[in-house]
C-alpha cells in the first residue's frame, strides 16, 4: 500500500463518527473470546482425532470421543470465561466504589494522585495543572481515570454471558470441523483422517488470521504460527497414540 493510500485510509478511520463507533464498541468486543474458543476448539479436537487414529481406533470411537471432548471442553471454556468476565466486572465495581468514597472524603489526596499519575507520563508545569483540574472537575471522569490508571481496570468491561457464549459457540463450530469427515458413510479411515487434517489446516490458518487481525500482527506470520502449533500438537497426539498401541497392544 502506498503512503498516500495508507494516509487516506487512516483519515477515513479517524472521522468523528468512526472514532465514536470504535470508542463505544471497544470494551464490548467479543472477537477475542471467539478467537480464544476457536484456537482451543480446533487444537483440542484434531489432537483427539490424531491420537485416536495413531492408537488404531475406528471412526465410531473417534466420533464419540471427539463429540464428547468438544461439548465438555467447550462448555468448560465458556463457563470459565463467563466467570472470569464476571469477576473482572465485580472487581471494577468494587474498585469504583472505593475510589468514589475517596473522592468524596479526601478529594485533595485524590487530586494529588491524578497529578502524580500524569506527572509520571512526562507532563509538567502549567499543562499538568490544567489536566488535573479538567479531570477532577468531573466526578465520573475523575473516578474512571483512577479506575483505569491506578487499578488497570475498565469501567465498562465485557458482559459475562456474551463473552462466555462467544467462547463456547466458537469452540463448538470450529472444533467440530475435524470430525465432519468421520460422519460420512463409507469413507475409509485414512481418507477421513486426511480430509480431517485438511479441514483442520484450513481452520488453523483461519484462526491465525483472526488472531492477526485482532492483535494487529503480520497475517502470514500469525497464520503460519497457528498452523505450526496446531500441527505440532496433533503430531504429538498421533505418535503418543501410536506408541501406546505398539507398546501395550491397545
Amino acid at each position: 500500500m502506498s503512503v498516500s493510500a495508507e494516509r487516506k485510509e487512516l483519515e477515513q478511520d479517524h472521522r468523528p463518527e468512526e472514532i465514536r463507533e470504535r470508542v463505544d464498541e471497544g470494551s464490548q468486543s467479543y472477537l477475542g473470546d471467539a478467537v480464544l474458543g476457536s484456537v482451543d476448539g480446533i487444537v483440542t479436537t484434531f489432537a483427539v482425532v490424531a491420537g485416536s487414529v495413531g492408537g488404531g481406533f475406528g471412526s465410531d470411537v473417534i466420533v464419540v470421543l471427539g463429540i464428547a471432548k468438544v461439548l465438555a471442553d467447550g462448555f468448560s471454556m465458556g463457563v470459565s470465561n463467563y466467570l472470569q468476565s464476571r469477576s473482572e466486572r465485580e472487581r471494577a465495581k468494587q474498585a469504583r466504589e472505593v475510589e468514589r468514597r475517596h473522592v468524596e472524603r479526601i478529594p485533595e489526596g485524590e487530586r494529588q494522585e491524578i497529578r502524580e499519575i500524569f506527572a509520571q507520563k512526562g507532563i509538567e508545569g502549567e499543562q499538568l495543572q490544567q489536566i488535573t483540574d479538567a479531570i477532577t472537575e468531573h466526578r465520573m471522569v475523575w473516578i474512571d481515570t483512577m479506575l483505569a490508571e491506578e487499578h488497570g481496570l475498565c469501567a465498562d468491561g465485557r458482559q459475562p454471558l456474551p463473552a462466555g457464549l462467544a467462547t463456547f459457540v466458537a469452540f463448538l463450530l470450529v472444533g467440530a470441523l475435524p470430525l465432519a469427515p468421520f460422519l460420512i458413510p463409507g469413507l475409509g479411515l485414512q481418507v477421513a483422517f486426511w480430509a480431517s487434517a485438511g479441514l483442520a489446516a484450513v481452520a488453523f490458518v483461519g484462526v491465525g488470521l483472526g488472531k492477526g487481525v485482532l492483535l494487529d500482527l503480520p497475517l502470514l506470520r500469525a497464520s503460519l504460527e497457528s498452523l505450526l502449533i496446531g500441527g505440532g500438537a496433533a503430531a504429538v497426539a498421533y505418535f503418543v497414540g501410536h506408541w501406546i498401541r505398539a507398546t501395550y497392544g491397545a
